[in-house]
């Protein structure tokens, strides 16, 4: 099957060729991490003096490079001098050590290295120091709603919206393919199978697996909405199940480890500071929270409209968290260097009741920064209300701000 460019990602890493640091590509399994490296294999293959020497640790031809020294010497048998190497690694925590020799290797003239990993803590742990300030990292998301329409040859509708909303942005589901719900959901069935084994419990030795998709359930369930571990504790015992608030902060901990969710923490707007305590989480993927979420589309609608513009914002490249107000809550406090933008995430404003919740608390925001409330409101593309953006969920996933 044909390799499509993400030209967002591909702009990321050939800016960052040439410039002496270790490229590194994160994100879940299955986001599309290893055909960022195949799309640069095919669009700087044919360069004059390039050497591509490629490692995927998830295919059987790669299995026997188990240790540095194994990733040393396949490099070594094929690292040509005088050419500009291109070293590839896909799932680089796979191989043990593999920081030292990415270390040695980078430093090499004319050579650049870029590897992929599934789990956050790849560039964390004691060796991975060896690679502190020498390495640029590149979150892979999911696929937005554009390149979900250009992968899937889609027009640009509701229909089309409702379908990514629904069934999320993995890249694998081109090969699945969109006309059947039951293979869809068979495949995102396996990538969270795949994530939860391979990722969380085989890497963390779980013992409580039964509770740990509890929590998964419980998070697609409250998704968009405060938590704190004291919280699901009370809420698990209403349940009768007990467990205490340090498991639960450790399996959290896990999940954003494996890119499956994101932990957002709240922001005090005026007093500009973080809170310690609750917080919102997001997932990486709609349609891996869309199945284990209980209900359909109808009744969670909201939850998904606003996890869908939390990832395009993460896309975009702003850092985000929740906003608190003595006035009530801001969905989104977006910031960029040198720029903060505030958002409201909504479904349908169509009564006066609904536009007051969502306005209100950015009309109490005294300073300058732009402020925006999104929404599926039908027939809206862009409207300005006393200041504040309404702009339309399918032209905010189109174009961003």
């Amino acid at each position: 099957m044909e390799v499509l460019t993400r030209k967002h990602y591909a702009d990321i890493v050939d800016s960052w060729i040439g410039k002496g640091n270790i490229i590194a590509l994160v994100g879940s399994r299955r986001v599309g991490k290893s055909y960022v490296l195949k799309d640069f294999i095919q669009r700087h293959k044919d360069e004059q003096d390039a050497n591509i020497i490629y490692i995927d640790k998830e295919k059987k031809a790669f299995k026997d490079i188990k240790t540095k020294d194994d990733l040393d010497t396949w490099i070594e048998e094929r690292f040509i001098a005088g050419k500009h190497n291109y070293i590839l690694i896909d799932e680089a925590q796979e191989i043990e050590h593999f920081e030292e020799s990415v270390c040695n290797w980078y430093t090499e003239e004319n050579t650049d290295v870029i590897i992929t990993g599934s789990n956050s803590k790849m560039l964390s742990g004691e060796l991975a120091t060896l690679i502190a300030g020498r390495h640029v990292e590149v979150r892979i998301h999911p696929l937005t709603y554009s390149e979900f329409l250009e992968f899937h040859h889609l027009p640009d509708s509701d229909e089309s919206l409702m379908t990514y909303l629904t069934y999320g942005g993995l890249p694998g589901l081109r090969k699945v393919g969109l006309g059947s719900d039951e293979q869809v959901w068979a495949y995102l069935t396996s990538v969270y199978n795949t994530i939860m084994l391979k990722d969380i419990i085989e890497r963390h030795d779980i013992r409580n697996v039964p509770f740990l998709n509890n929590l998964a359930v419980f998070y697609a369930d409250t998704t968009g909405k405060l938590t704190s571990a004291n919280s699901i504790v009370k809420y698990m015992k209403s349940q009768k199940e007990n467990v205490s608030a340090n498991l639960i902060l450790l399996y959290r901990g896990f999940f954003a480890e494996a890119y499956l969710l994101d932990i957002v923490p709240r922001f005090d707007i005026h007093g500009k500071k973080l809170f310690e305590s609750n917080e919102k989480v997001y997932w990486d993927d709609l349609g891996l929270r869309n199945l284990k979420a209980e209900g359909g589309m109808d009744s969670y609608i909201e939850k998904v409209i606003e996890n869908s513009i939390y990832k395009h914002l993460r896309f975009l490249g702003y850092e985000v968290k929740v906003g608190v107000l003595n006035a009530g809550e801001v969905d989104f406090v977006c910031t960029k260097p040198g720029k903060t933008v505030y958002i409201q995430a909504s479904y349908i404003i169509s009564e006066q009741s609904t536009r007051e919740r969502e306005f209100g608390p950015l009309e109490k925001i005294r300073d300058s920064h732009p402020k925006y409330v999104i929404s599926a409101t039908p027939l809206l593309t862009t409207r300005d209300e006393n200041g504040i953006t309404h702009l339309s969920l399918r032209k905010f996933l189109k174009e961003g701000l």
